[in-house]
């Protein structure tokens, strides 16, 4: 029987860690399975299942909000599809249900190519591709963006991972999120405000308890160190993943559900997204990458383990 997510890519690598392997869908080109010595670092969903609350689909040509669905172009008003309808937003891009072609492969990475294509609210034609290679500490993934039309088009990367450190219940992770700014949302999620996290609940700088939070925030001001930023969960025994992103992303969102259809009663999953920009970017304008036609961008982000 066919996968709703098409065409699943299993991907392995020995690594000094044990045996990693990845599962990549055709759909949305998601991260469906991480395990490493057959300890699930993401995670997963069934072959049988479309991902649940966006589990490790790519977002592009922007992450998380926008807010109606509506921006300015020129002067000209673009209504996007609203994809949140209890929230009147569009959300997380134009190819959470799109089919990606593979292009080149090997046993521990793979290539998976898509395009977005001008429609109501998006006038742009975009190249896009996803890599996703097992290394010896983890993944690293590499999106790149090319303008295949005529117009300069706003771009912007994200992508909706979750973690976890298999043989310990998510709740007793601490996670740490490197990150100096925390945006205040109105019900519909929409940024409304921002505020330095010093001294407030949503300083994560020093870790806190997954199980002790409920989370569905944005932070900015990521810290970057020599080129990466990076946000962690750590086990009781001291073994850690962490999501890192280069430069590019300066931003990360942090979810935390209790109801995934994979989680018993009491689980909690966590994402931790990167982001190149913030909530309602094609709005405000801040961090959009503008691409001139002909040009490409590139911009990585992985995970990466230690103590195994």
């Amino acid at each position: 029987m066919r996968a709703p997510t098409g065409e699943q890519f299993e991907l392995t690598r020995q690594t000094p860690a044990g045996e990693a392997r990845a599962v990549i869908t055709e759909v949305a080109a998601s991260l469906r399975q991480f395990t490493l010595g057959g300890v699930d670092l993401t995670e997963p969903y069934p072959q049988n299942a479309t991902p649940p609350s966006g589990v490790g689909i790519v977002l592009v040509p922007w992450p998380n909000r926008v807010k109606d669905g509506r921006w300015q172009l020129n002067g000209q008003t673009q209504q996007l599809d609203l994809t949140e309808p209890d929230r009147d937003n569009a959300i997380h891009g134009l190819l959470r249900y799109s089919p990606y072609t593979a292009g080149e492969r090997s046993a521990s990475a793979v290539t998976l190519h898509a395009t977005v294509f001008p429609q109501a609210g998006y006038p742009f034609l975009l190249d896009t591709s996803v890599t996703y290679e097992i290394v010896d500490d983890g993944l690293t993934v590499t999106h790149t963006i090319t303008n295949a039309g005529t117009e300069a088009a706003p771009v912007a990367v994200g992508t909706h991972p979750y973690f976890k450190i298999g043989d310990v219940p998510t709740a007793d992770l601490t996670i740490t999120v490197r990150a100096d700014t925390h945006f205040e949302v109105d019900d519909r999620l929409n940024i409304v405000g921002e505020h330095p996290v010093e001294g407030t609940k949503y300083d994560l700088r020093g870790g806190k308890r997954v199980g002790d939070l409920t989370l569905d925030d944005g932070w900015a001001d990521v810290t970057i160190t020599d080129g990466r930023g990076e946000q962690t969960l750590t086990a009781p025994d001291g073994r850690t993943v962490s999501m890192w992103s280069d430069e590019h992303f300066g931003y990360v969102q942090v979810f935390t559900s209790r109801s995934l259809p994979t989680l018993a009663d009491g689980e909690v999953a966590i994402a931790i997204e990167p982001m190149t920009a913030p909530t309602n970017a094609l709005n405000t304008g801040r961090s959009l990458t503008w691409l001139e036609p002909g040009d490409t961008w590139t911009v990585r982000w992985g995970m990466r383990h230690t103590g195994f």
